[in-house]
């Protein structure tokens, strides 16, 4: 195309994922651009910047190690759980650390991308600071993150109210100040879960409205000692390798006890040494909590009876008791001080599930009974996930197919990686794999080199083009729900499912049989030559189908 830039990939985001194929792609040798819409790197934690703001994984675990393991030993992690500024911190230094920036084009968001059959490349067309520009490359690398898009109902007068109003997912640079105000929250999933106790400090009133109530467990965070740091970085190498091979991507070893098999007296101790202890990991203490009602009741009980011991008025505690879904069918929140924050005289808890939201005023939030006055609102309502920011872009394939079309009922992707009818485009961490359901960070660490290996092996062999195999693409599709439907998944209705944006097809995202299982089955793949792909070769467009039927 004429005064397009020739490169040879394109990555789109710059947060763990975009960061780790830019940096593995130039060892390659390959030149390449990365793209993003923000003013710096980071990803999901440049924009999710909202009072309260932490990773629920632990500090040194959701670390990557960006294939070079002086990097562990360098950066000093200073509490058991990363705040968003401390992410930054990171993510800024391994932009510097290795050289990143110099490929990196911020304020660019992308616009279309084109695959053009006469020449096997794609044409990315990104506006940026300087007006609108096109890159022309061989390889379009989606590395736009699950969560990076907010969702934003349609409340019927949003756009008329007189006060602030914030988006979570899009919070302000600047510091905002809650001092003397009267707030509202809507929404208490995981971003609303951090942002209320801190809210409420600040703010004269903080009114939370709740349509469905959370499962949350106590963070107890706290400063990372120096004798715990030391040994964390002595053990990496270890670390790092139990954290490839489990389900969860975390270092501790896969539950085998069921909860079926074992006293109560035992359950209960093992609940409770995990409550005590901290972090989402309690959901993860026996192997059947995913995939038996019965023994998840216990869970849920276990919790409901926390909350009555924290939280003083029983009509409260009943509110926030989540009882339409089993633990961890939604994602499982991690909390400091939560539950305490609803003893506060200042803070009331407006359940419309009961009472529904019908607008929004020029003065604050109208429900079907009553109209509450405020002067800020804050819009905890969570993301369009895992498709949302590629489905923004559009994205044409083979013979002008379009990936908006192509996904109308669902995603289709093989092994969340490759999209049939879309040569070299190659999604990270994105639909169809484990990603969300692990320690993310982990997934996207198999994903990037995954990946990076594939494309030197198209180098090696000569092939111009890689895409998935319509048939492959679906038996993959079909396994993602067959192990979703052994599991309780199915019965929160969540985001993993695109529950929370209305219109958007009700599909199982994410791939639940685990990171060990999904990195075996793509190391096996591509041993057999990485079957279920269609490898196109340079000369005369001569095709392997290593997917043929």
């Amino acid at each position: 195309m004429s005064g397009a830039q020739q490169v040879d990939a394109v990555v789109v985001g710059a947060g763990f994922a975009g960061l780790y194929m830019l940096k593995r792609l130039r060892e390659r040798g390959l030149n390449s651009v990365l793209l993003e819409r923000g003013a710096g790197v980071g990803g999901t934690w440049y924009w999710n910047r909202y009072p309260g703001a932490k990773c629920d994984v632990e500090s040194p675990f959701y670390s990557m190690s960006f294939d070079d393991p002086a990097l562990d030993q360098e950066w000093e992690w200073s509490t058991r759980y990363p705040d968003q500024a401390e992410l930054m911190s990171f993510m800024n230094h391994v932009a510097d650390r290795f050289n990143l920036r110099e490929d990196i084009r911020l304020e660019s968001s992308v616009e279309s991308a084109t695959f053009d059959e006469s020449s096997n490349t794609w044409s990315v067309t990104y506006r940026g600071p300087d007006g609108e520009k096109t890159l022309e490359s061989r390889f379009f690398i989606l590395a736009t993150g699950c969560l990076s898009v907010p969702n934003v109902p349609k409340f019927e007068g949003l756009e008329n109210f007189k006060g602030s109003v914030y988006h979570t997912g899009d919070w302000p640079h600047e510091e905002v100040d809650f001092t003397g105000l009267r707030v509202g929250v809507i929404g208490t999933g995981s971003s609303g879960v951090q942002l209320i106790p801190e809210v409420a400090k600040e703010a004269s009133e903080l009114k939370v409205f709740q349509r469905t109530a959370n499962y949350s467990v106590p963070a107890n965070n706290g400063p990372l000692t120096a004798e715990k740091l030391a040994k964390v970085k002595e053990e990496f190498p270890e670390i790092r390798e139990k954290m490839r091979n489990t389900g969860t991507g975390m270092p501790t070893p896969d539950p085998t006890e069921l909860v079926s098999n074992t006293p109560d007296e035992v359950v209960r101790k093992v609940f409770e040494d995990h409550w005590t202890l901290g972090s989402f990991a309690i959901q993860n203490t026996f192997a059947d909590l995913a995939i038996n009602q019965e023994s998840n009741d216990k869970l849920a009980h276990f919790i409901h009876e926390k909350i009555d011991g924290i939280v003083e008025d029983p009509e409260v505690a009943e509110k926030l008791k989540a009882r339409e879904y089993p633990v961890g069918s939604k994602r499982i929140c991690v909390d400091s001080n939560y539950y305490e924050t609803f003893n506060r005289s200042n803070v009331e808890l407006v359940d419309v599930k009961s009472d529904p939201i019908t607008s929004i005023t020029e003065t604050g939030v109208a429900t079907q009974n009553k109209e509450y006055e405020l002067d800020a609102l804050v819009l905890a309502t969570g993301f369009d996930a895992m498709t949302g920011a590629i489905m923004n872009i559009d994205i044409q394939g083979r013979d002008g197919k379009r990936i908006q079309e192509y996904w109308d009922a669902g995603p289709l992707t093989y092994l969340g990686l490759s999209v049939a009818g879309f040569p070299n485009m190659f999604s990270l961490a994105g639909p169809g794999s484990p990603s969300v359901l692990t320690n993310v960070v982990a997934a996207i660490e198999q994903h990037v080199e995954w990946v990076d290996e594939h494309i030197g092996y198209l180098d090696e062999h000569d092939f111009a083009t890689s895409e998935a195999h319509p048939d492959y693409e679906r038996e993959w599709v079909d396994h993602v729900n067959e192990i979703a439907n052994m599991t309780l998944f199915l019965k929160g209705a969540s985001w993993y499912l695109g529950a929370n944006v209305p219109g958007k097809p009700r599909v199982f995202m994410p791939y639940a049989g685990g990171l060990k299982a999904y990195r075996d089955r793509c190391e096996e793949i591509a041993a057999n030559g990485y079957e279920g792909f269609q490898l196109v070769k340079r000369d005369a467009n001569a095709m392997s189908l290593s997917g043929a039927r």
